[in-house]
This record gives structure tokens, C-alpha cells and sequence, in this order.
């Protein structure tokens, strides 16, 4: 199965289950027991899954927004969290 096929999956995680897996990969890689072509795949991989939260991450935060209030201290509506 090809690196490419092995990261479609990815598309359809959830944010958790997507950090989980990259926590995972980050642990097995840093133990320096995984052999070199074992940890040329996974290490794709987590780049795969890197870009995925990251992705998710921009999505959720495009979708918080704050409390906009005026200047008598009443609730005048809502504005993009980070619109300063």
C-alpha cells in the first residue's frame, strides 16, 4: 500500500484521533529504535496528520468569535475572535 493510500484515511479523523496518532508517531521516532525506511513512512505520515490539525484547528478557530460590547457595557453582537 502506498504512503498516499495510507493517508486518505486521515481526511475523515477527528482532531483527537488525528493528535493521538501524531503523539504516537512522535514517541515511536524519537525512541530510535524504528528502521530507517519504517520511519521515512511514518514520518510522512505524521506530516500528513500535522497539516490535517492544523487544518482543523483554522476551521474551528474562524468559527469562535467574541462578544462585541459597547461602550455602556451592553452586548452589541458578536465579531471574529481575532479581529483585534
Amino acid at each position: 500500500m502506498s504512503v498516499v493510500s495510507k493517508n486518505n484515511n486521515i481526511i475523515s479523523m477527528s482532531f483527537e484521533q488525528a493528535l493521538k496518532e501524531l503523539e504516537d508517531i512522535v514517541g515511536n521516532l524519537e525512541q530510535g529504535d524504528v528502521p530507517l525506511e519504517e520511519s521515512i513512512c511514518i514520518h510522512e505520515r505524521g506530516e500528513a496528520l500535522k497539516k490535517h490539525c492544523e487544518k482543523l484547528l483554522k476551521s474551528a478557530e474562524s468559527k469562535v468569535e467574541k462578544n462585541r460590547i459597547g461602550w455602556n457595557g451592553v452586548a452589541e453582537g458578536v465579531e471574529p475572535l481575532d479581529s483585534g
